[in-house]
């Protein structure tokens, strides 16, 4: 059998990639703040912005306030979420109630209902995890609930066969058959986190990136604006990475062969 040629660009390390996309952006960027200079800082301006928060400190406080907020938000729906979605999988009467909420529930944006929890739990923390747990939650509890409901029933069959129990089938072939769908989910709800802590941090709040962008944007300076956003496209690119590890961590036995 004759081997496909590989081609030039499949030679081509995936570094070289990283720096050839990274230089075409920041040319990009160059472009850009040229033609807009109002509108886009260069990056010796964001540089210059970032250097200067980072010296007088307050930048540490806005990043620490809005991964916090968003680490607690994830991590509370990721634990709620689980169970749910298992027992959604599991027990007919209990999706037919549930199912219906959280489909409705989870194509309104949460800028809509933001407004409402501030008015009920404040402009504190408390409302700006509240938000972040309810948009990771609702992305989180699907995901995780197909992945339960795809679970092959062969194995299952075969398993009561043998004459395994109800807690062996659920331990033993469930929760590993789930496992990827399980990584899928922390990743789109962290993902559904960072985007929603904007939604929640430009309503109120003395800290976090999301204030810090508003104020910016208020008196125009444009460089902290871009700086923000920039921060947080790096924080979620860290959070992306971790999730990433943690999926060839415990589900590299479903790895395939690239042929």
């Amino acid at each position: 059998m004759k081997l496909k040629k590989s081609s030039f660009w499949s030679k081509i390390p995936n570094w070289v990639w990283l720096l050839i996309s990274l230089g075409v952006a920041i040319g990009l960027w160059l472009v850009a703040s040229s033609l807009w200079p109002v509108v886009f800082a260069n990056p010796a301006q964001i540089w210059a912005a970032f250097t200067a928060r980072v010296m007088d400190g307050t930048l540490a406080g806005h990043v620490w306030a809005s991964v916090s907020r968003v680490l607690i938000g994830f991590g509370i729906a990721f634990v709620v979420a689980i169970p749910v979605a298992f027992l959604m999988a599991w027990y007919d009467p209990f999706r037919h109630v549930v199912e219906p909420w959280i489909q409705f529930i989870r194509n309104i944006p949460p800028l809509a209902y933001v407004f409402l929890i501030i008015a009920a739990l404040g402009v504190g923390q408390v409302a700006k995890i509240t938000v972040i747990f309810i948009a990771a939650f609702l992305v989180m509890v699907i995901t995780i609930y197909q992945g339960v409901k795809g679970v092959d029933t062969t194995l299952i069959k075969a398993a009561r066969v043998l004459g395994a129990k109800q807690t062996d089938i659920f331990f033993k072939i469930t929760i590993p058959a789930s496992t990827p769908f399980i990584l899928v989910a922390a990743r789109l709800g962290l993902s559904t986190s960072l985007t929603t802590l904007m939604a929640s941090e430009i309503v109120g709040g003395d800290k976090g990136i999301g204030m810090m962008i508003q104020r910016a944007s208020g008196y125009y300076q444009m460089d902290v604006v871009l700086m923000g956003i920039i921060l947080l496209g790096i924080i979620g690119i860290i959070f992306e990475k971790i999730v990433k590890f943690l999926e060839r961590r415990f589900t590299g036995w479903q790895e395939t062969i690239q042929q």
